[in-house]
Formats: structure tokens, sequence, C-alpha cells
């Protein structure tokens, strides 16, 4: 006879499983997978709901919420029940000692890891965010993490800066490891990168005798760290491109008349809702608001401008009492969006989080100036740095294509040939291949369009090689500050104005577990 399936639950009140037993005593049982949760797991359950989804932990104590738990049956019998907010808060504390202890193991086997860091205020509080960027080295895999959000109080001169930096780097025990921090163009943070760089040998023994210079104000608002004899040190320092792009797109080409007008516009329609509607009337849509902390928004608004007719703009205004953009204005808008959307396609390339390298960097520069003849003096410090182009040409997507001139891929070549000997000389590494999940977007490929050459193809002994550097520190740093952005934007989900009593360590809590996917692993 066939085989035959019959399902019941183990805990089931009807008779199939003593007929069964008394009528078919040959039969094989064969107990199924319970899939009832146990309490724990129940609980785990909740926190994902209530972190991944930025809900305030008074979300336990709904009777709606109860509501649909006693619907659920748990392993051992009975029904779901909530906690109450105080024990759930326990749980969620114990939930991020642990992730905070898997973070650290992780951290510890790593070798390189790259950090990004700025300062968030909101509700009148600041906060300074770090992440930090690492290649997996068991599967290549470009891996991310939030460290801190933590409350940032006081000035924000560059001693306090460099203070807490070095605090949170300390608490992970990264200090040494870090190849980079990425940060915007503030003053006080490359004030503060650039003081507190570690000294050479040579600069201590040249420099004994010269006179060192303080700044009266920085004096007065500086942190006493000599009572402690704290020494304070922090990693090399990345200017964001993506925000020096921004930079240059926003104050140097923009025709101020015409953005001013557009300005006022997208002021009245947000601040009012008849004159959202009556753009909505007229053009059957909204209009996009610029973002501060996502920097080719900017362009997205003005280009949805452009797509307005000038007899629809022009009754818009009439009907909110702005002043009108004129036709040389908005022929002028068209021509900047036609000019600067390259820029934007760059910055979607330096801001993509999971496959943007610092080997793309040059390449998409070199690009970028040949397409717009964006000035080189904003990147003379990148353009000619040797680490960005051994990780430029390490990238199988470049190599040497992104190079001009002969000359130019030669010394590139013999630079990489030097390293390769170091490295094989040193730690003679076993050839491994790696795939690569980057897929190029249509934009992208308009961007790129480089001229084949058969001599920047590397050999299979190059090419093992490297993969090596690859996963070395050429390749950890990350593009622009685009993560640690990320990070605030969520920190305003959960810092909500309904919720602006948390204290500043629950919020860090939260905000780390939900930008961690710590309950979704």
């Amino acid at each position: 006879p066939g085989k035959k399936s019959l399902s019941t639950s183990a805990s089931s009140n009807s008779n199939l499983m003593k007929h069964l037993t008394s009528t078919h005593a040959n039969t094989t049982l064969v107990a199924a997978a319970n899939p009832t949760p146990s309490p724990n797991a129940l609980n785990t359950l909740i926190a994902r709901y209530v972190v991944e989804n930025m809900l305030p932990l008074s979300t336990v104590e709904s009777e709606s919420f109860r509501a649909i738990l006693a619907k659920i049956p748990i392993r051992g019998g009975g029904r779901g029940v909530s906690p109450c907010q105080n024990t759930f808060a326990k749980f969620i504390d114990s939930e991020y000692k642990t992730i905070n202890i898997e973070l650290k193991k992780s951290l510890e086997e790593l070798e390189y890891i790259s950090t990004t860091a700025d300062i968030w205020t909101a509700h009148n509080k600041s906060y300074m965010g770090v992440t930090a960027h690492w290649i997996n080295p068991n599967n290549m895999e470009r891996e991310k993490a939030a460290l801190a959000c933590r409350r940032f109080k006081g000035h924000h001169t560059h001693d306090a800066i460099a203070v807490e930096l070095d605090n949170i780097h300390s608490t992970y025990g990264i200090t040494h490891k870090i190849t980079a921090t990425v940060t915007d163009n503030g003053s006080n943070f490359v004030k503060a990168f650039k003081r507190y760089q570690p000294l050479e040998e040579s600069d201590s023994e040249d420099n004994e005798d010269d006179v060192t210079c303080t700044d009266i104000n920085d004096a007065l608002h500086a942190t006493d760290d000599n009572d402690g004899d704290v020494v304070i040190t922090l990693p090399p320092h990345k200017r964001c491109a993506s925000h020096t792009l921004n930079l240059i797109s926003c104050t140097d080409a923009v025709y101020r008349s015409a953005t001013a007008k557009c300005t006022a516009l997208w002021n009245k329609t947000s601040r009012s809702t008849l004159a959202t509607e009556t753009v909505d009337e007229l053009v059957s849509k909204k209009l996009l608001l610029p973002c501060t902390t996502r920097w080719n928004s900017f362009y997205d608004a003005l280009a949805q401008i452009c797509e307005i007719s000038m007899v629809d703009l022009k009754t818009i205004s009439s009907k909110l009492g702005l002043t009108a953009i004129i036709e040389r204005e908005h022929q002028f808008l068209k021509e900047y969006c036609t000019a600067m959307k390259p820029l934007t396609v760059v910055l979607d390339i330096l801001q993509e989080e999971d496959n943007s390298f610092h080997g793309t960097l040059l390449p998409t520069m070199e690009t970028l100036m040949l397409k717009t003849e964006a000035p080189k003096s904003d990147f003379a410090d990148v353009l000619g740095n040797e680490e960005a182009i051994l990780a430029a040409i390490t990238l199988p997507k470049f190599k040497l294509r992104w190079l001009r001139s002969q000359e130019l891929k030669d010394k590139a070549k013999a630079s990489f040939l030097a390293e390769c000997l170091k490295i094989v000389l040193k730690e003679p590494q076993p050839g491994t291949s790696t795939s690569s999940h980057h897929t190029d977007s249509a934009k992208e490929n308009d961007l790129f369009s480089f001229e084949e050459d058969e001599e920047d193809t590397s050999s299979s002994a190059e090419n093992q090689v490297a993969d090596y550097i690859r996963s070395s520190a050429q390749n950890f740093n990350s593009l622009c500050g685009a993560p640690v952005e990320r990070l605030f934007s969520l920190g305003k989900l959960v810092f909500s104005p309904k919720r602006n009593r948390l204290s500043d360590k629950r919020f860090e809590k939260l905000l780390l577990l939900r930008y961690n996917h710590w309950f979704s692993c």
C-alpha cells in the first residue's frame, strides 16, 4: 500500500491519536516540529515588531496589542501574554548588552575598519553618531554597524569632538584598527583630526625647538585632559566627497534669484495646506522638498519645477502671492539641471552603501571632471593620493582603464607591482576567488565610458594579490558620510515629538538595535 501522511497537533484533544494507537498499531508516528513559539521567542518577536517599526515601548501595554497576543498559542500551553512596559524595557536593555558583546567580538577578529562620524541636533539636543564599515574576511562581503549615537553636551569645539570620538573608539577597542574616519567639511571636525594625529618619531625630533601657539578661544572652551593624563589619538581623516560636491554645486553654480524664488515656493507649500492644494489642482502632483541630509534632493526638486510649464508656474505664484519665475530664470534652471545631472549620478554612486568602495572615488571623480569641467582644486589632495589610486586599480570594474594617459598607467602599475612584492615577501597568500555582487546600473553605464586597453589586463598572479589588497585597508574607507546621515534619519523617526521624554541612553539603545537590525538577524 502507498504511504499516507496524517497531520495533527501533539496536544490535540481529538480522537485521532487514540485511533492510530489502537487500530493501527504498526503505524509509525513521527512527531512534527511544534510551530508554537516559546515565551522567550515571543518576546523576541514583540521586540522586533516594536524596534523595527520604531514604536514606543508603551505599545506592549496597548489593549488592542494584548488582544492580538491573546490569540497566539505558546509552547507548553496557554496563550501569549504581553510583558508590562518595565519588564519589556529590561528585556531591551539585556538585548542591547548582548549586541554590544557580539559586536565587540566581531570587531576583535578584524584587522582593518573604517568609520564615519557626524553631530546631529534635534529637540535642542546634540548627538555624536559613529558608524563602522569593514569587509568580512570569510566571504569578502561588506558589512556595517552603528557604534554610537551619544548625547553630546556643550560647545562643538574640536577638543570636545576629539575626546568623544576617542572614547567611542576605545569602547570597542578599534582605535589602532581604523584606517580612516570620514566626516563632512566642518571646521571643527577638520581641526580635531589635524590636531590629534599621532606624531611620527621624525616629527617629534625635528620640532623640539618649535614654538607652539594656542588659540585663546579654544583654550577657554577646551576640556582639561591633562588632569587624567589622557592621551587622545584620532585615526587618519577623510573629507566626505559627496559633501564637497554638494558645496560646489550649491555655492558655485546656482543662480541666486532663481533658486530664491524656488525656495519661497517650497516654503509656502510645506507650511500651508491651501497652497499645497493649489499646486495639486494645477499640476496634479506635490512638490518635492530639498532635504539637508540627502544632498542631491536639491537637484530633484529643481528638476520637478523645470517640468512645470511657465503658464502654470505664473498661475501658482499669482494665487500664492509669490514673485513669479521669469522665462530667463526658468531656462537657466533647465540648463542647470542638464549640467548637474552627471553630478547627481556621482552622488548616488558615492552614497551607495554596500558596493561603493574607496576604489570607486578616483575613477568617478575623473569621469565627472571630464564631463563637467569641474575644478580639480577642490579634490587636489585626493587625485594624487597613492592609496586611492591603488584602491581604484585593484577593483576589477576599473583596473587601469580610468587613467587617461599611458604615463599615468605605467606609474600606477609600478606602484601596484611594488605593493604586490611587499605583500608576497611579508606573507604569501593563497589564491582566492571572490565573486562580485555589484551590478552596474544604467546610470553608471552612461557615466563611465572607458576605452578598452589590453595592457591593463592583469595576470592571474596579480589578480590573486589584488584580491588580497582589496581585503586590506586600501578599499575599506567609506566614500562619504551618508551612512551616519542614514543613522540620524532613523533617529528622527525614533525621536518623534511624542517621545521626546526618552532618556538619552534609551534613545541610543533603540536606535542602534534598529540600525543594526538585531532582532531581524
